[in-house]
């Protein structure tokens, strides 16, 4: 990622506002150039012009790359990284179209993320959310999807429901896979924290307060005036929180076996 000065100028404002010094600011901003730099051939884009929000989606990338190869190498295995593909209206997967109003998804069969970066505007400005790190929980959150592909979580679920297990609902296998990868964020998250420190008093809060935001509960009570468990793909609010929670507070994958909870 390269600023222009402009950009620079900024990073320098903000961390002057949070009591950081001009060295400091320059040294992360020099961090994360580097993992874009060694990332850039992980990002696609589909008639989206490249800015400061695309270097950053593809900064986090970056990190989440590190992080879980790192977490890969320590469990023996091998972590395959994922294409990023930042896309305008709408496109074409291998797991068919979708536009801007899909919010971002992973699609397993060509195992890339999709991203309408104008999804992070919605999430500020309609979902309460929003912020660097809320956005980066997001991306956290699909790449998240794409370890359980690895680990053949998907293929599992996918059987499962094949043989008529069921997917939607409070306690479906839909709402455990949409948890394990919030919690997966979680664990993300607090790695990323050890090896830079560059969270911020309050993240966290924010980064909660969008998990909040896009629970099943809440957008259906927004969208329909009514709570319908039985139709629950993502899970509730706390749900969203709790589960993130415990891969932050932990940073263990194992802690984030929601198919074996007993309460999510």
């Amino acid at each position: 990622m390269r600023l222009g000065l402009g950009g620079v100028a900024a990073v320098l404002l903000i961390g002057l506002l949070f009591g950081k010094s001009p060295g400091e600011m320059l040294s992360l901003l020099s961090q994360i150039e580097d993992q874009s730099q060694q990332t850039s051939s992980s990002g696609e884009t589909q008639d989206v012009p490249r800015n400061e929000t695309t270097d950053f989606v593809r900064a986090v990338l970056g990190e989440t790359e590190d992080v879980w190869g790192d977490i890969f190498q320590q469990a023996g295995g091998h972590y395959q990284a994922p294409k990023l593909v930042l896309f305008s209206g709408q496109v074409q997967t291998s797991c068919g179209g979708a536009t801007s109003a899909s919010g971002p998804f992973y699609c397993p069969g060509d195992q890339k993320v999709y991203l309408d970066t104008s999804f992070f505007d919605e999430m500020r400005t309609q979902l309460g959310g929003g912020g660097d790190f809320a956005n980066a929980y997001v991306i956290a959150h699909e790449i998240g999807h794409h370890v359980q592909n690895l680990t053949g979580t998907f293929t599992k679920v996918e059987q499962a429901r094949q043989k008529g297990y069921r997917m939607e609902g409070a306690d479906g296998l839909s709402v455990r896979l949409e948890l394990q990868a919030d919690c997966y964020a979680g664990v993300w998250a607090n790695h990323a924290q050890a090896r830079h420190q560059w969270l911020e008093d309050g993240d966290i809060e924010t980064a909660l307060k969008t998990a909040t935001a896009i629970g099943d509960d809440r957008l259906q009570k927004q969208s329909r005036g009514e709570v319908v468990p039985d139709s629950f793909t993502h899970g509730t609010s706390g749900q969203r929180v709790r589960w993130f929670k415990a891969g932050f507070d932990s940073g263990q994958v194992s802690r984030c076996d929601t198919f074996s909870a007993q309460r999510l």
